[in-house]
């Protein structure tokens, strides 16, 4: 069984670990990256970096390509040179979702949008290079921290009676600090493999019954109303069904991956302390 992000943190000392932003790691800037890499010299490169603003995607492509599919060449490029291993994070998205089907690593990829393009794009030039990589594919990210779904439906459930959410679209929503213990695992474990992998938490759910378990848990009295996608008009079009099966990654790097409700739990106590 892997071990829990807490203990993984203290095994990997902090000291370890350098987090770089746009200004230290422009990841469109070969050589910035070159001279960071000289000094650092990173034993594991994760790419969280993206061009996440689905909608906008589909009006700024260059934008999107650039840091989705041309910023992912080039980590992969300077990876392969220093011999480091690259994680990279990407997307359900890559899928079309036009299946109700659980969609493993072999699955045929066919992105609906802009974004999920560039992110295949991403995947491909990174595989491409022949280096050390892991690509992780993983879905409806939310934490404690930034912007993301949960914390906007905690916000406006505050502010409104009621709530119309999208109930046909599937997924898994997926606890971000959950994700950061699964890379750090597999960091810390024996088995060096490579390739694509799925991650998500456990379970299934639409965006209705995500906003529901968010109402719940918080103990709001706000009613969610359950939609259908063309109800809520959106520039990219969706996934209708982009349940990932992590079969793959538990069974190589040895994991438990919690239930997405326990996940939401653990994350809505701590949202809950910081106000």
């Amino acid at each position: 069984m892997g071990l829990g992000l807490n203990a993984l943190a203290e095994q990997r000392r902090l000291e370890d670990i350098f987090f770089v932003g746009r200004t230290e790691a422009n990841i469109l800037d070969p050589d910035q990256l070159n001279r960071l890499f000289e000094k650092l010299k990173p034993s594991y490169v994760i790419n969280c970096a993206a061009y996440t603003a689905v909608d906008l995607a589909e009006d700024q492509i260059g934008n999107a390509k650039a840091v989705n599919t041309n910023g992912s060449a080039n980590l992969a490029k300077i990876c392969k040179r220093f011999g480091a291993v690259l994680i990279h994070v990407s997307t359900d998205f890559v899928f079309g979702g036009d299946i109700a089907k659980i969609l493993d690593e072999n699955d045929p990829t066919h992105p609906i949008n802009i974004y999920g393009i560039t992110k295949q794009e991403g995947e491909l030039a990174i595989i491409a290079e022949e280096g050390k990589h892991i690509i992780i594919r993983t879905g409806w990210l939310y934490s404690e921290y930034g912007n993301n779904f949960a914390k906007t439906i905690l916000k406006i459930a505050q502010e409104r009676p009621e709530l119309s959410v999208i109930a046909d679209q599937i997924g898994t929503p997926t606890y971000a600090m959950d994700l950061a213990g699964c890379i750090l695992n597999i960091i810390n474990g024996p088995q060096e493999m490579y390739g694509v992998f799925h991650f998500s938490n456990e379970g299934v759910a639409s965006w209705y019954d995500f906003a529901k378990a968010i109402i719940e848990i918080r103990n709001l009295p706000t009613r969610v109303i359950p939609i259908k996608s063309s109800q809520y008009a959106t520039k990219a079009k969706r996934p209708a069904f982009s349940v990932l099966d992590k079969s793959k990654i538990k069974l190589t790097f040895d994991l438990e991956i919690p239930y997405w409700r326990d996940s939401l739990v653990t994350c809505i106590k701590k949202i809950n302390a910081t106000q």
